[in-house]
């Protein structure tokens, strides 16, 4: 296939596996659409599913899980570490192979009104879909989250949707979709158990507060597994890579008395963004050949070819 796109849709659902296996079949039905990975998370409550496909067929995937979502997740009984605005939370669109950040911008613009359209979900366009300066930041839309967009969203007009009525869904919330360069998703686990420390060192080291340069960060206390973490987005693997990002929260874990006792990578990792000499000094837990995205990518080119080959078979 000549053009490529990602999607990693975060669905407000890590504790049900039914409901997650249903919303990722949803959106599994072309040919044209390749699951790359899945992650649930209880204490986030939360799933990271990646996607790859051709753009048109991949944005009727997308649709279809977040439909699915909107049916089966309850955001009014949702409680969990990780910050949330929706049922499908959101829906970021990454350019693979023959397509531009422009052009997903602009796919992501029609799936954010198809939303909205088919779904009656608000919508709001972040990163390079964003059609507002503020919005381009995630964390900008989604301060506050479900509860406080819910109660302000009628009565401030900073507040409403790029697509729909200010209002939220009753029980799906609203969905932020966007497009952007790809994103390394990375967890650092902290001892002691302490939720306040992870924030202190998350403010120490994101770029909001003088920090490391495209760097995201928030610290949060796991209580399924009496740990506490720091939460990194690296918007920029190649200004800030993952070594030091880890090296950064390890020196400010150990000036406040605190150790880096392991990490994750939720999702996909760039081969180049993480070499495999580094995982052990980077203490990776969920380490495996199948984290590195050019080989996903691999397995998943021959799926599609093998797709394409057997529809274009002809009986005799």
């Amino acid at each position: 296939m000549d053009v490529l796109v990602e999607c990693v849709p975060n669905f407000s659902e890590g504790r049900d596996p039914v409901k997650v296996d249903a919303i990722v079949q949803a959106m599994l039905g072309s040919p044209e659409v390749v699951l790359l990975d899945r992650q649930m998370d209880w204490d986030h409550h939360r799933s990271v599913i990646t996607l790859v496909g051709a753009p048109e067929s991949l944005a009727e995937a997308v649709l279809g899980g977040v439909g699915r979502a909107a049916e089966l997740i309850d955001l009014t009984r949702h409680q969990g570490v990780h910050p949330r605005l929706g049922a499908t939370d959101v829906v970021p669109f990454v350019p693979v192979r023959g397509v531009t950040l422009e052009e997903c911008a602009r796919l992501a613009v029609r799936v954010a009104e198809e939303i909205w359209r088919r779904f009656q979900i608000p919508t709001y366009l972040y990163e390079a879909a964003a059609r507002r300066p503020e919005r381009r930041q995630l964390e900008n839309i989604r301060r506050g989250q479900f509860e406080r967009l819910r109660e302000r969203i009628g009565c401030d007009p900073t507040l409403w949707p790029d697509f729909g009525e200010p209002r939220l869904h009753p029980t799906a919330g609203a969905t932020a979709v966007g497009a952007r360069k790809p994103l390394i998703a990375f967890n650092i686990f902290l001892s002691p158990d302490d939720g306040p420390l992870a924030r202190a060192v998350a403010r120490k080291i994101r770029a909001s507060s003088g920090g490391l340069p495209s760097v995201k960060a928030i610290g949060l206390r796991l209580p399924s597994r009496a740990r506490a973490q720091v939460a990194l987005n690296l918007t920029d693997y190649e200004t800030t890579s993952i070594e030091t990002a880890f090296q950064a929260v390890e020196r400010a874990a150990q000036a406040l008395g605190a150790e880096v006792t392991g990490s994750e990578i939720v999702g996909l990792a760039p081969r180049r963004a993480l070499p495999e000499e580094a995982v052990s000094r980077l203490k990776i837990e969920n380490y495996r050949p199948e984290v590195i995205l050019e080989n996903r990518l691999e397995q998943a080119l021959a799926e599609l070819e093998l797709r394409s080959a057997s529809r274009n078979v002809r009986p005799t």
